[in-house]
């Protein structure tokens, strides 16, 4: 039985439900990041015993799963897409907007699919937007792949965002402290395209890149939709 399925126990002092717990939990996710997460902490912040939330969910895992569920409330469509390209672009970006007001969840992304009633939601409404186009098997291949795209492009653009709080260097601060070593490295002449790469390259911002590399992914899913079946 799940988390969802699994009926709350009766109300006591000191009131409490799921809503409440995964509310607290957020916060301390959103303020310190996962490990600020336990069962112990959510229940200081609710001013409760620790045991009362085993009435409610009985592991960790099963808060993270809550949590998860809660924030893909805000990547649901407000309403239903257009088609299934402004669909798979609008999923991509408002998971990237969510997971830059709560970095925790870069680190929940890409794992087993979410079962919660908005996750369950959110995945409804993107299949729908392909429903037709294509085969089931090609269909699902377009979602998976676009999603493996923006899971990884978020995932990096925390890193890099958790990297600049961690050294307190910009990227631009951290390039310029580097720069001496790589234009050595360069110089030696081992590396002919990373130096072409470097010193002819234009730099972008994170989300001109996650835009520019979601469009080249949603125009190969494209392509891939217009071929007839074989």
């Amino acid at each position: 039985m799940t988390v969802w399925d699994r009926p709350e126990p009766p109300i006591r002092p000191v009131p409490l439900d799921r809503e409440r717990i995964v509310a607290a939990a957020v916060g301390l996710a959103d303020e310190g990041g996962l490990e600020a997460v336990s069962l112990r902490k959510v229940a200081a912040r609710l001013d409760a015993g620790p045991m009362r939330l085993y009435g409610y969910i009985s592991t960790k895992e099963e808060l993270f799963d809550l949590m998860v569920d809660e924030v893909h409330a805000e990547i649901l469509p407000e309403e239903p897409f257009g088609d299934w390209r402004e669909a798979l672009g609008s999923l991509a970006h408002r998971t990237r907007r969510a997971s830059l007001r709560h970095e925790w969840l870069a680190d929940l992304l890409g794992g087993r699919p979410a079962l919660g009633p908005n996750a369950l939601a959110v995945t409804e409404a993107t299949l729908s937007s392909l429903d037709g186009l294509a085969d089931l098997d090609t269909v699902l291949r377009a979602v998976e792949t676009v999603s493996a795209y923006f899971t990884g492009a978020i995932r990096r653009e925390i890193a890099n965002l958790r990297a600049e709080r961690a050294t307190g260097l910009s990227k631009r601060d951290w390039q310029r402290a580097n720069g001496p070593h790589v234009s050595r490295m360069l110089a030696t002449g081992r590396f002919p395209a990373l130096a072409k790469a470097v010193h002819d390259g234009t730099d972008v911002d994170a989300e001109t890149s996650f835009t520019t590399g979601l469009d080249w992914v949603l125009d190969a899913v494209a392509a891939k939709l217009a071929r007839p079946p074989a």
